[in-house]
């Protein structure tokens, strides 16, 4: 399953909605374009960076950076940037 960059968005906006944390869209979109700008440049300055998951306890790095971590530290002006899920 393939998430667009927009998707995600509205499903985080309306999700803390339904919780009782009203946020915008803009809020949301800023968040996300900041964790990206942050986590590539931890990554490219061989950081680790820990994200939540039920399969491994071990934090993204560099090396063994998922996928998903490598396309957030390249992504492409041309095309939305896509989450798998």
């Amino acid at each position: 399953m393939s998430l667009t960059q927009k998707d995600l968005i509205d499903t985080i906006t309306n999700e803390l909605g339904v919780h009782g944390t009203p946020i915008s869209k803009t809020q949301v979109d800023a968040v996300l374009n900041r964790l990206s700008i942050v986590t590539a440049r931890t990554l490219k300055a061989g950081g680790d960076v820990p994200l939540p998951s039920s399969a491994s306890s071990r934090p993204a790095s560099a090396q063994r950076a998922p996928a998903v971590i490598r396309a957030l530290a390249r992504p492409s002006p041309s095309r939305p940037r896509r989450w798998s899920s």
